[in-house]
């Protein structure tokens, strides 16, 4: 086995089947798993985020699952800190570690640094959050869509945070926000094989409709009607939980909500694939093809 510490990175669209990967690896390995995943951070959420249930959670010690709560601020920039921290701190006792996630700007952070986006105006973010309130996402959407077509194709558009937040920025500098995201690249002290999971666009998009049909199943009304009061975080304001939102305020039938939950999750995942397509360093491999992955890593690692 190599010397080297080895960071091994699991990457691809919602619902292709990166935990169950994941687990494998890291039992092959003996080691344990950072998640990468912007919302199984928080504790408050469960169902809808569709973390690693208490079996897989058992199956390889877990990080960044259920670590936070919703009410805490926790930024790209943060995640960054803290996974590097743990990374660091596991490296000593393991030479193998395994990252998961689809949250390409989190991923991003901890391979090669989260870039220093530029301190945008306070008015213009409160003239935003005010059009937001009054008129909905679609007119942010659209403006996005026009200053910034580059980072509007990669981006969760239904996520208001990140249509704010970009927008804030291409106001008050007159540039579009992607341009601030090609600072060079950091160097870490750890190698990194990156992997990619993809299948069959119809595959896929059949696995979200049937993962979102058990999430219903599972309670997700439930868990959304005791987190109501919290509506306004910015941490539920995330497919799967929007959607239904909006039908415990009246705005819309329960089948009308789930059939926008699929939607919205087919067009994540398509963002996702379209982020992660841009990363060269990624090998490509059906989640199925456990085999052909095994040989790849460790045609890497050993020596």
């Amino acid at each position: 086995m190599s010397q080297q510490k080895t960071l091994i990175v699991i990457a691809g669209p919602t619902a292709i089947g990166k935990t169950a990967l994941a687990i494998k690896i890291a039992q092959h390995y003996q080691t344990e798993i950072i998640s990468a995943d912007s919302r199984q951070f928080f504790k408050e959420m469960s169902i809808g985020t569709a973390k690693p249930n208490d079996e897989e959670l058992a199956s390889a010690p877990h990080h960044f699952i259920n670590s936070h709560s919703i009410n805490q601020d926790f930024s790209v920039g943060t995640f960054e800190k803290e996974a590097l921290a743990k990374i660091d701190e596991l490296f000593k006792t393991h030479d193998i570690l395994i990252m998961v996630g689809g949250s390409g700007l989190y991923v991003n952070a901890v391979l090669y640094g989260f870039d220093e986006i530029p301190k945008a105006n306070e008015n213009i973010r409160e003239q935003l959050n005010q059009q937001f309130q009054k008129e909905g996402i679609e007119p942010l959407q659209s403006q996005l869509q026009q200053l910034d077509p580059e980072y509007y194709n990669e981006v969760d558009i239904n996520n208001p945070q990140r249509m704010i937040r970009a927008l804030e920025v291409c106001l008050s500098t007159g540039k579009p926000f992607s341009s601030f995201r090609n600072a060079p690249k950091k160097s870490r002290e750890f190698n990194t094989i990156l992997i990619g999971l993809d299948i069959e666009r119809e595959k896929l998009y059949q696995r979200i409709n049937h993962r979102v049909d058990l999430m219903i199943e599972d309670g997700l009304l439930n868990e959304v009607e005791s987190l109501k009061e919290y509506q306004h975080l910015n941490a539920l304001k995330t497919v799967g939980y929007s959607e239904l939102f909006s039908y415990l305020n009246g705005d819309c039938t329960l089948d009308q909500a789930v059939d926008k939950i699929k939607q919205n999750t087919r067009n994540f995942a398509k963002r996702q694939l379209t982020w992660f397509r841009k990363n060269k360093e990624l090998m490509w491999f059906e989640p199925a093809n456990t085999k052909k992955i095994f040989e790849y890593l460790n045609s890497i690692l050993v020596d």
